[in-house]
């Protein structure tokens, strides 16, 4: 970078995207106007995220101190298993819910799995298994090469059909699987009264009202 730039712009000048200065003369007022909404727009985001940010710690932090306080008075953790727990206020109107959603990705055991499967397909008379045969179709994207539906290939692996081929292949698709990562999130919902249906508290952008 530019030692100029670094002890910053000069007075009356702009600098462009190919780090030149460019006189403030010489800059059409359009883009002076585009320059100041931009900027004015990031300092409220960069704001934000920092609020965002402290927010999230202090929640993490809470829940686990209260996660501390039950496991020191009754020896037992809240909720289920890999972290997930759900915290409610006592009128039942509040509800803090803490996820653990772990990132998958599919090893080649999965087209042995295919190829399994479609000799099951092609063996099967017409008419027969019509329901796996569209939810294979909708696990593997068939129209999509590549592609697989994580939801409905683990539906798949539910069917129990009394052929060797099947129980092999739902094997290989349990092979397959492999566990990547895991993120944690957090959730936030209420409710006017506890018989309503719960109603998310939305934090991000794309579906704040």
């Amino acid at each position: 970078m530019n030692e100029v730039i670094e002890k910053g712009v000069p007075e009356g000048f702009m600098v462009d995207n190919k780090g030149r200065y460019v006189p403030l003369k010489l800059v059409k007022d359009i883009d002076k106007l585009e320059d100041q909404l931009v900027g004015k727009c990031m300092g409220y985001a960069d704001e934000l995220s920092s609020q965002i940010a402290r927010f999230k710690g202090h929640t993490f932090d809470d829940v686990g101190a209260f996660m501390d306080l039950l496991a020191e008075k009754h020896g037992v953790t809240k909720g289920g298993t890999k972290g997930n727990v759900t915290f409610t206020s006592y009128d039942g109107c509040q509800k803090v819910q803490v996820a653990v959603q772990d990132h998958l990705e599919f090893g080649p055991q999965l087209q042995i799995a295919k190829d399994l499967i479609d000799e099951c397909i092609c063996d099967w008379s017409a008419g027969a298994h019509d329901a796996i045969r569209g939810l294979v179709n909708l696990a593997f994207n068939v129209d999509k090469p590549g592609q697989v539906n994580r939801a409905a290939l683990f539906q798949l692996r539910r069917y129990e059909v009394d052929d060797d081929r099947w129980r092999r292949a739902v094997q290989a698709i349990n092979d397959s699987i492999r566990t990547i990562g895991s993120k944690t999130y957090i959730r936030f919902y209420r409710r006017e009264n506890p018989e309503d249906k719960w109603q998310a508290v939305t934090i991000d952008l794309a579906s704040a009202k």
